[in-house]
C-alpha cells in the first residue's frame, strides 16, 4: 500500500510566459480548475493519504491553496526552496517526509493524466525495483521533444536517448515524470547538489546495473509545458478525450456566474472561467477566458488565451494571449 506522494512543484514555467506572470505553472486553470486540483483529486482517489510538495516561484500561493483551499481530504505539507535543485534533489530534501514508508509515489505538477495508480502501484511492487517509471508513447515525429526510453523484453530500461533527431529515436515511449521509488533511492541521491532523476540518477543505475521497472500509461496524459500544449490540453478536455471528471456541454464550458450578451457567438469550443462577463455581438472562437475577464461589446477573437483584465470593445484578435501587465499601469498586452 501505497500512502505518500510527492508532487514536484518547484518550476519557473518560463515557457509557458505570459500565463505564468502572477500564477504558479501548477496553478494555472486549466477547465477553469488549478492543474494541482485534479492531480490531488487524482491521488485521492488511489488512497494517498499525504502529499508533500517542494515550491519555488510564487511558492505562497501553492502553500495557501492546499493548507487553506485544500479540494481534498489528503494531508498537505511543503518545502520552500531557496535555490532549485533539480527534480531528484527536490525529492532527497523531502527524504525527512518519507522516512517510514517502503514505497512512495513521485510526480510532475505540471502533467495533467487519468493514470490507473493502482496498476502503476502493482507494477512497481510485484517488479521488485528501486524505481519505476510511467512511460507514454507519442508519435515517432515528436520523438525529438522528449525523453525517449528503450525498454527490453523484461520491461526494464536498457537505453535512454535525450531529444534525440527523429531519425535516431530507438523508440516512441518517452517519461512523463511520474514515478514510484522504493526507500533505497535516497542512496543513489547526492545531499546538498544540483541532481535530476532523468540526466544523472537513471542514467547511473543503468552504469550499475539496477533495473528501472517501467509502466506504459493506458490512457491521457500531457506535460503542460508551452502554450500550444495548453491549448492542446484544453481541446482534449472539451472533446472528452481525459477521463477527470469534467463534464461538457455542447462542447463549451462555462464557469458559474459568467454572463453573456445578446448575440454573442461560441464557434468551436470555448472555456469561459467563473465570473467573467461577455457583452453583445461577440465572437468567441476555440477560445479560453480566465476567471473574471471582461469582453466588451463588439469584441471577436479566434484562438485567443485572456489571462485577465478587459479586452475593450470592437478588439479582434487571432492566436495570441491577451493579459494585463500589472507592473504596465495595468495595460492590456497582447503575446
Amino acid at each position: 500500500m501505497i500512502n505518500k506522494a510527492m508532487i514536484m512543484a518547484a518550476g519557473v514555467g518560463s515557457r509557458l510566459d505570459p500565463l505564468t506572470k502572477n500564477v504558479p505553472k501548477p496553478l494555472i486553470p486549466i477547465a477553469n480548475k488549478p492543474l494541482m486540483d485534479f492531480i490531488m483529486e487524482k491521488l485521492e482517489e488511489c488512497g494517498i493519504k499525504e502529499v508533500i510538495a517542494n515550491t519555488y516561484c510564487l511558492a505562497e500561493q501553492i502553500q495557501k491553496r492546499y493548507t487553506e483551499n485544500n479540494p481534498t481530504n489528503i494531508k498537505f505539507s511543503y518545502i520552500q526552496e531557496e535555490t532549485l535543485s533539480g527534480t531528484a534533489g527536490g525529492v532527497k530534501k523531502c527524504e525527512f517526509f518519507f522516512k517510514d514508508e517502503e514505497n512512495f509515489l513521485v510526480m510532475s505538477g505540471d502533467g495533467l493524466t487519468d493514470i490507473n495508480f493502482d496498476e502503476l502501484f502493482e507494477s512497481h511492487e510485484s517488479s521488485g525495483a528501486v524505481a519505476t517509471m510511467a512511460l507514454t508513447y507519442v508519435p515517432h515525429s515528436k520523438t525529438c521533444n522528449f525523453g525517449v526510453v528503450v525498454v527490453d523484453g523484461d520491461g526494464f530500461v536498457s537505453e535512454f536517448q535525450e531529444k534525440p533527431p527523429v531519425e535516431e529515436a530507438k523508440s516512441n515511449l518517452i517519461n512523463t515524470g511520474i514515478y514510484v521509488f522504493r526507500s533505497d533511492i535516497f542512496k543513489l541521491i547526492p545531499q546538498g547538489c544540483f541532481y535530476d532523476f532523468a540526466k544523472n540518477v537513471f542514467p547511473s543505475m543503468l552504469e550499475k546495473n539496477i533495473p528501472i521497472n517501467t509502466y506504459v500509461i493506458d490512457g491521457y496524459w500531457s506535460d503542460i509545458g508551452t502554450i500550444s500544449q495548453y491549448r492542446q490540453s484544453s481541446i482534449d478536455i472539451l472533446n472528452s478525450h481525459v477521463n477527470i471528471g469534467v463534464s461538457v456541454e455542447d462542447e463549451h464550458l462555462i464557469g458559474d456566474g459568467s454572463v453573456l450578451g445578446d448575440d454573442v457567438k461560441l464557434l468551436g469550443g470555448n472555456i469561459i472561467g467563473r465570473g467573467c462577463k461577455v457583452g453583445k455581438n461577440v465572437t468567441l472562437n476555440n477560445c479560453i477566458l480566465w476567471d473574471g475577464s471582461v469582453i466588451e461589446d463588439d469584441v471577436h477573437l479566434k484562438g485567443v488565451i485572456v489571462v485577465n483584465g478587459v479586452v475593450k470593445k470592437g478588439t479582434t484578435a487571432v492566436d495570441t494571449v491577451l493579459y494585463t501587465a500589472v507592473d504596465d499601469n495595468k495595460k492590456l498586452m497582447s503575446c
